[in-house]
């Protein structure tokens, strides 16, 4: 059930405004407060893309953003504790705040809570793809691609509980279309997609669609439509210039350690070895770090760092489109004329070191299923801190003091539910009434 309207109290239409936070979120947003008239800096305490907007698989995919909480982690979850190779990995330690989350996310692990995230998920979903066209058609000098998104099993076993959380992503309210590809006979998928597509091969994939890069293994291909890929790190880097353009300031080395609400006169943004930063109104959008600066402002919801790991590599054929392996829990892109291979959910502190076993787990997990593929020539090893929220929902909104605000908490669809977030988040901040899709992100609740 969606949460009534409701309108957030405030002063008078903002003029300046912090962001913390130079990633997707936070960029986003500093985007359409300028088209709204707002001058903004933006603090982060390395740069643009540092965080988890750099190394990620780029994916645009609504149609796959959903909770990451579903009744399958009851049967794999505890094998996944007692297998160090398993895309899952929480480290075998005492510590009460990371157990504390898993408990937490664990009640979440049933299909009523999952139906209701996914409701609430789905309004801001459908507007995803809206907002990027909306960057690019103001001055964002970056592109989205077309898919397909190539999925890929084993056996039709393997593949069920996908074509199974498609069904329901398609029962929430949006259209995914989805077609087999390695049999010709078979264009629709078998749980009566209404957009089976014409059935072309894009490059570099045989006469029905499969690409080059899967072995025989891989027995049953679909092809996932309607959904588009970029590559992360320039994309977020040209929506920096952007927001440069627009003579906004972009400030990064500053480690902001705290915030204070001046009744009347704005926000105080404190920074470690500099003059505080003095605005308006403040958006906090610090990915896995939001705890820190957000729970003395009344953000309780617990954010757990969920760490995936990337690397590239080289294929004999060039890879044109993306590929899916489920139950691998790999997630493949062309990226500057190679191919980056991203995997695994890490629970650890976001600081933590780089840990290469999980790199060596999803190379582990690929071989069988990946032909071509030099995977023992890697660059650009790369982790990267997901922020996962117990219950699915990113937390959007504004806190308990005065003219500060969050954008945070989207697990794996940072990337894809950003621009949304920052044009939704925008129009609260400047209106003071919450728009419908983000009521259920209230970061107090």
């Amino acid at each position: 059930m969606t949460p009534p309207s409701r309108t957030t109290p405030g002063s008078p239409t903002p003029r300046t405004a912090v962001v913390v936070g130079a990633g997707m979120v936070g960029l986003a947003t500093a985007w359409h407060l300028q088209r709204r008239g707002v001058e903004v800096t933006v603090l982060d305490r390395e740069g643009v893309a540092a965080g988890s907007s750099w190394g990620n698989a780029g994916w645009l995919t609504p149609g796959m953003a959903m909770p990451l909480a579903d009744p399958t982690l009851w049967t794999y979850a505890p094998k996944a504790l007692l297998d160090p190779a398993a895309p899952l990995h929480v480290p075998a330690r005492l510590d009460p705040r990371l157990w504390s989350f898993l408990a937490r996310f664990a009640t979440h692990a049933s299909q009523r809570a999952w139906d209701r995230a996914m409701a609430a998920l789905t309004p801001i979903d459908r507007l995803a793809l809206d907002a990027f066209d909306e960057l690019a058609a103001h001055g964002v000098a970056a592109r989205s691609t077309p898919g397909p998104f190539v999925i890929g099993f084993e056996d039709e076993k393997q593949a069920a509980p996908f074509l199974h959380e498609i069904a329901q992503v398609e029962a929430a309210g949006q259209v995914v279309p989805l077609r087999r590809i390695d049999r010709p006979d078979d264009a629709a998928r078998p749980s009566g997609a209404s957009h089976p597509g014409d059935g072309r091969a894009p490059e570099g994939t045989d006469a029905v669609g499969r690409p080059a890069q899967l072995t025989d293994r891989v027995r049953a291909v679909y092809a996932l439509e309607g959904q588009r890929f970029i590559e992360p790190g320039p994309f977020v880097g040209a929506l920096g210039d952007a927001v440069r353009a627009r003579g906004g300031r972009i400030v990064t080395g500053a480690t902001v350690t705290g915030l204070r609400a001046q009744e009347g006169r704005g926000v105080q943004v404190l920074v470690d070895g500099q003059d505080p930063v003095v605005a308006d109104v403040a958006v906090l959008a610090t990915g896995a770090w939001l705890p820190g600066l957000a729970k003395p402002l009344g953000v309780r919801t617990l954010v757990q760092a969920g760490r995936g790991y990337s690397f590239t590599v080289k294929t004999d054929v060039p890879v044109e489109q993306p590929i899916y392996l489920p139950s691998r829990r790999v997630a493949c892109t062309p990226y500057q004329g190679r191919f980056r291979i991203a995997g695994t959910m890490e629970f650890r502190g976001p600081d933590e070191p780089f840990q290469p076993r999980r790199i060596e787990a999803i190379l582990a997990s690929v071989r069988d299923l990946f032909q071509g593929v030099d995977l023992d020539d890697r660059h650009d090893e790369w982790v990267g801190s997901r922020p996962v929220t117990p219950d699915g929902l990113p937390l959007v909104g504004a806190t308990r003091a005065p003219g500060v605000y969050v954008a945070g908490g989207h697990g794996m669809w940072g990337i894809v539910l950003g621009p949304a977030t920052g044009r939704l988040l925008a129009e609260q901040i400047m209106t003071g009434t919450v728009p419908p899709e983000i009521r259920s992100f209230d970061p107090l609740r």
